[in-house]
């Protein structure tokens, strides 16, 4: 029977090129003025390839954010002679987009915690994003890197002898989205982790990932972190 190749497309759906820079600069508490460029351009290519061995369409903002990566490593590596060294570091090219971006990103964030004008004219029904500013504990918002290293240590406790095959006898990502809807139905929120129960093969848990990617596209789920143990949640919407 004919393989189904079941695609997430990653545009408009999460976050871009620069956040992917963000996640890795963070990751490793660098400061975005001095990037060890060659450290996270290789990153950055292995992240974009797990994407594409995952069947996640990487946006061609990413190969485009790849190729400038790749270029300021490669005048990285150039001998600097003695009349050079005024000659401006390479990694500005990316440093000042970064720090621009930044920026901006914050700004967005301030103006998104503003109340909009006449919001409150109209009742509402309070939502899971209410109820979990309600709680005393303190959450994160995930995104998609941080959501991909957590699926990658899932990944690492199945057999390295077990090998991906997601076949069309298998369960599809339409149905497991409707195993995933009866599970957050009957409950108010679920650990990413009991999302992958043990001894589930590794077509399983990737069908199980890609699921929940389209999820979050759909905007039926919202992913949280807890600060203090660092337990992903997932709550239905």
């Amino acid at each position: 029977m004919q393989e189904e190749v079941y695609q997430v497309k990653l545009e408009n759906i999460f976050e871009g090129p620069m956040d992917l820079l963000v996640h890795l600069i963070k990751k490793h508490e660098m400061d975005i003025y001095d990037i060890p460029i060659a450290m996270i351009t290789d990153q950055y290519l292995e992240y974009l390839q797990w994407m594409k061995s995952m069947n996640i369409d990487v946006a061609g903002d990413f190969i485009v954010m790849a190729a400038t990566l790749t270029q300021i490593k490669s005048k990285m590596l150039l001998p600097i002679h003695e009349d050079e060294d005024d000659q401006e570091d390479p990694r500005l090219e990316i440093a000042r987009p970064l720090a621009e971006y930044l920026q901006m990103k914050a700004a967005a964030e301030r103006l998104a915690e503003r109340n909009l004008l006449g919001e409150d004219i109209f009742a509402r029904n309070p939502d899971q994003e209410e109820l979990l500013a309600g709680r005393q504990d303190e959450v994160l918002k995930l995104g998609l890197f941080e959501l991909i290293e957590a699926f990658q240590q899932i990944l690492e406790k199945i057999s390295p002898d077990d090998k991906v095959r997601i076949a069309a006898d298998s369960i599809s990502v339409k149905n497991r989205i409707s195993q995933l809807v009866d599970i957050f139905e009957s409950r108010e929120s679920v650990t990413f982790e009991e999302l992958f129960p043990a001894g589930a093969v590794k077509s399983e848990v990737i069908v199980t990932f890609l699921a929940i990617l389209e999820m979050v596209r759909l905007s039926l789920v919202r992913i949280v972190q807890h600060v203090q143990t660092g337990v992903i949640r997932l709550f239905y919407l």
